[in-house]
């Protein structure tokens, strides 16, 4: 993903919205740590209602279980924080919309939070879609709390980018 790593907020999502488009998908997002700031970007692009179908923001563990059917016992035995965890809200997301790919974002943007095991920065994402396989990523971001929110979310629809514009879709 570093070739992206120039990319705006604005961009990304223009680039993603353009990509859906094309592919005639609509997205579905679960956030948590980013606070819908995948979404907000998403919707600050006039005519986004044709590619962005709904966004969840499922901060605390019982939103994740209410709203994307979280498994309890998933967040017993790894966290809100895991890859396990961020696999299951992206399939909840899909699952509960009628969009045809789904991504979702679970971290530690700090400025406390964090434990030797996750510190501050960490941050897992999930990709899935109807005709694609879950596929999860844990990556570690320097900075600020808003800095390792707004990377998580470039970070984040650089990825769908990828998986749209590989047919991966």
């Amino acid at each position: 993903m570093a070739k992206h790593s120039n990319l705006t907020i604005s961009d990304a999502a223009t680039q993603l919205g353009q990509a859906l488009k094309a592919h005639g998908f609509m997205l579905a997002m679960a956030e948590s740590c980013t606070g819908g700031m995948v979404a907000e970007a998403i919707t600050s692009i006039a005519g986004s209602s044709a590619w962005f179908e709904r966004g969840f923001v499922t901060y605390s563990n019982a939103a994740k279980i209410d709203m994307l059917d979280v498994s309890s016992k998933t967040l017993e035995k790894f966290g809100a924080v895991s890859e396990q965890t961020a696999a299951e809200m992206a399939i909840g997301a899909l699952i509960n919309s009628e969009a045809q790919i789904a991504g979702s974002i679970t971290g530690i943007a700090g400025p406390d939070g964090g434990s030797p095991e996750k510190p501050v920065g960490t941050v897992c994402f999930a990709w899935t879609g109807k005709n694609l396989p879950v596929s999860t990523c844990t990556h570690w971001f320097e900075g600020n709390r808003e800095s390792i929110r707004k990377q998580a979310t470039i970070f984040m629809m650089v990825g769908l980018l990828e998986r749209l514009n590989t047919e991966q879709a």
